[in-house]
């Protein structure tokens, strides 16, 4: 019996409900280039709490705009307890009732005050929020391309390791048929197993690149259902030091956080000296007594008397928050243009070595490599010469893999760093 026949109709339905969108999902989650890396790390986890700090930050916003509330006071006063309250209803009784509204007159603008340190507080928040994502972009774009240099390495390893198991093999022939001598076939054994050793390491790394890749996307991937687009950078044109422009540290998030919080600290310091001009509490209350008059108005004015103390304690805080912040400024800037010119040397120096090793040292290494076997199978090249020309190339196309990450990551990093109009020299 199949298993449409042993589901009724709602529930099959309701299976088909649950698997249909998980199976599109698989359908169109399956490709992962650099745009989707990017993507994914700007919803992350640490993205997220980031985002939630930068709500928390705008909630005190709307706390700190509002005036203090308004007090109502209601109470019962004047009962005779040696002659009694008289007889009658309640509202007849000799009993002094009164009902009334004290509020407090904030004096020296320190709503607006409050308001304003908070919104700064916030905008910094958002500023936060927004150096977070560029932060999980760097890293998921770095961890992407140690992926592809991991794949790459670990593609040219294994058929590094099945050209040297053949010629094994072919050896192993060569000496049964007395062509070879028994040193030479067993120096071949060993170079492959060496080559299937580093085919293995090579396996592994890519194995730690997929899940250090995950950690900064909250993607589960797995290579043998998902298909990794190799995004890389072309090689650009090399850019001097006058690149980078001091007008480009005002657009880093970092330093705006920095600059909204120098301005929270400067309204917080407005605020505490606003603390010396003393709040009025005012009020009002309606007495009802029957035996004097059913209509008594009572107005009320209530003052701090600041004696002694004039909030030395809070300025002084304050101001000395205020000039942390200016610190922080200030340091904030400078790592900001050493950060700049720090991603420029390493572009133009990545830059170089990509364009070296690209045009230059990996297609003689190959070159170099494929000759010596040729020569080696034709008896013109000795065994030690084939053995150093492969050795060559092993660690060439692992300089080469790393060398072409080193310049994508550093080609990111610019563009993430720097203004988009001014990013790239395309």
């Amino acid at each position: 019996m199949s298993i449409r026949q042993n589901l009724h109709p709602r529930r099959l339905s309701w299976v088909l409900s649950l698997a249909l969108p998980l199976w599109g999902g698989l359908a169109c989650a399956d490709t992962l280039g650099l745009p989707q890396v990017l993507e994914a790390a700007r919803n992350n986890l640490d993205v997220s709490m980031a985002r939630q700090a930068a709500e928390a930050a705008r909630a005190d916003v709307l706390a700190a705009d509002r005036s203090p509330f308004p007090i109502f006071t209601a109470k019962t006063s004047q009962m005779d307890l040696e002659h009694g309250i008289g007889a009658g209803p309640f509202g007849q009784k000799k009993i002094d009732k009164s009902g009334g509204i004290d509020w407090t007159w904030e004096r020296g603008n320190k709503r607006g005050l409050r308001t304003q340190s908070a919104e700064r507080q916030a905008n910094a928040a958002v500023a936060d929020l927004q150096d977070m994502r560029v932060m999980q972009q760097l890293g998921a774009a770095s961890a992407y391309f140690d992926l592809l240099a991991a794949m790459e390495r670990n593609r040219e390893m294994q058929a590094l390791a099945s050209s040297a198991r053949l010629l094994a093999q072919s050896a192993s022939v060569r000496l049964k048929a007395g062509d070879l001598s028994a040193q030479e076939s067993a120096r071949l054994e060993i170079e492959a197993q060496r080559a299937q050793a580093d085919a293995h390491s090579a396996q592994l790394d890519q194995e730690r690149a997929v899940l250090q890749l995950g950690q900064f996307t909250n993607l589960r991937i797995n290579l043998k259902d998902w298909q990794i687009n190799a995004d890389w950078p072309l090689l650009q044109a090399m850019l001097d030091a006058s690149t980078v422009q001091e007008a480009w540290l005002d657009q880093r998030p970092d330093v705006v956080a920095a600059l909204e919080r120098v301005s929270a600290a400067r309204a917080a310091l407005e605020l505490a000296q606003a603390q010396k001009k003393s709040d009025l509490t005012l009020g009002s209350s309606l007495d009802h007594y029957p035996s004097q008059s059913r209509r008594l108005l009572e107005l009320r004015v209530s003052v701090p008397l600041q004696w002694g103390y004039g909030y030395e304690g809070e300025i002084g805080r304050a101001q000395a928050q205020l000039t942390l912040a200016q610190d922080l400024l200030d340091k904030t800037r400078r790592d900001a243009l050493a950060d700049f010119q720090r991603l420029l040397q390493e572009r133009n120096a990545a830059q170089q070595r990509e364009a070296l090793y690209e045009q230059d040292i990996l297609p003689r290494a190959r070159r170099v490599a494929e000759q010596a076997e040729l020569a080696y199978t034709q008896g013109a090249s000795s065994l030690t010469d084939l053995l150093d020309a492969r050795r060559t190339l092993r660690s060439t196309l692992i300089e080469a893999a790393f060398t072409r990450a080193d310049y994508a990551k550093a080609h990111t990093a610019w563009q993430l760093r720097t203004p988009p109009q001014t990013a790239s020299t395309r």
